[in-house]
């Protein structure tokens, strides 16, 4: 009896996904709940299990191909019979192609969906490639790096034909779009279509922090397991910063204003399909400790394609640290229908005036960009002397002054 394998429910006001990649053949055995195909939302990569143990039977769409809600992937042939005829062949040819199989098989489960099948429409020999994620993943990055690097190497093998032209295709490459990129273009359209954006910025002085960190960072890593970084004092300053100027943590609805008396904060980190904003719930009510294991954890969760649509959902204020790639100053762009989202940025020594003398002191430019429709640029920059104050005297954040 065949079972239909369908698109599962893929999440609030989501109705379409990418197939991103098929882990099993038509023909191949499967077992129940194993994961047989990969689907790509502009959120999330969704695994989508067998529903019974059996064979693909058959196969409906495609990987680049597009589904929605309740579309029917495959046939699964349920049964006893089925599952224990299909062994039988991968017992004959075992022999034949164990040098060439492992190697293949064992880089495309090291690989995105994404890069998988950018890898396999410009025929690139995956094991040739080099991952750059976690885990040496290979990730859409590794793809182009590999496809940018042919070009000069392949010129001497046509020595006959120095007149004739060069490729176009070795020049360009035209690649669709993923789901997610699409999606984060839409919304980045959106926030500078919908909302008055301003910035304001700062320096903040992270000597204190850093002499903290030092100080304890050793005895905090054993204790809790995990480093001790700038983030959880940055989600503290800034939790300090929208109780004062609680229309930073607000949403403009029509005529109305929604005030949020709780703080579920996003942090913006890179994944494998792109940059995702995850969300710290309640983080106003986590230790130092606590915060630091969650970014560490919805980091890692993002680079591994684990993060669900919960996890995406619901935040009241966003930060970004473009700091870690080495960026001195940006303007963000806020994350809809939140009012504000402030930009962290590398630490630089710098000649600064202290007590009527030029000394070095560890300065990082801070960002906030704000909905000015609702917040005014008082609020705004007040908002931000208050990130600076907590950063620069550390010691109020732990005694909550």
């Amino acid at each position: 009896m065949a079972v239909e394998l369908k698109v599962p429910p893929l999440g609030e006001s989501i109705t379409e996904a990418v197939v991103g990649k098929w882990n099993k053949k038509q023909g191949d055995a499967v077992s129940a709940d194993e994961p047989l195909v990969v689907l790509e939302t502009d959120k999330v990569t969704i695994d989508v299990p067998s529903p019974s143990a059996g064979s693909l039977a058959s196969v409906a769409f495609k990987e680049g191909d597009k589904v929605r809600v309740g579309d029917v992937l495959g046939l699964i042939e349920a049964g006893a019979g089925a599952p224990a005829a299909a062994p039988a062949p991968a017992a004959a040819p075992a022999p034949a192609p164990v040098a060439a199989a492992p190697a293949d098989a064992g880089a495309d489960a090291r690989m995105t969906p994404t890069a998988r099948k950018m890898a396999e429409e410009n025929k690139l020999d995956v094991t040739q490639l080099k991952g750059s994620g976690t885990a040496g993943r290979i990730t859409k990055e590794d793809v182009l790096g590999q496809l940018n690097r042919p070009a000069a190497p392949s010129q001497p093998a046509a020595p006959a034909q120095p007149s004739g032209p060069r490729p176009n295709a070795a020049r360009e490459e035209r690649v669709r779009m993923t789901p997610l990129r699409k999606r984060v273009a839409e919304r980045l359209i959106q926030a500078q279509s919908n909302a008055a954006l301003l910035t304001t910025f700062n320096e903040v002085d992270m000597g204190e922090v850093m002499a903290l960190r030092k100080k304890y960072n050793e005895k905090f890593q054993a204790k809790h397991g995990v480093k001790l970084g700038f983030m959880s004092f940055f989600v503290r300053a800034s939790i300090e910063a929208l109780k004062a100027f609680p229309q930073v943590n607000a949403e403009i609805d029509g005529e109305d204003v929604i005030f949020k008396h709780y703080y579920d904060i996003g942090v913006a980190v890179s994944g494998s399909r792109g940059l995702v904003v995850p969300v710290l719930r309640n983080a106003d009510k986590l230790s130092l400790a606590e915060l630091e294991k969650g970014v560490a954890d919805l980091g890692t969760r993002a680079r591994n394609d684990k993060l669900g649509l919960s996890d995406l959902q619901g935040g009241t204020f966003t930060i970004t640290n473009g700091g870690i790639f080495g960026s001195m100053l940006s303007t963000p762009i806020i994350n809809p229908p939140q009012t504000g989202i402030l930009g962290m940025h590398n630490i630089v020594d710098r000649a600064v005036v202290r007590d009527g003398q030029i000394v070095i002191r560890p300065i990082m430019y801070v960002a906030l960009t704000y909905d000015h429709r609702l917040i005014d640029g008082r609020e705004a920059v007040q908002f931000l002397v208050r990130v600076k104050e907590c950063i620069e005297d550390p010691e109020r954040l732990l005694l909550d002054v």
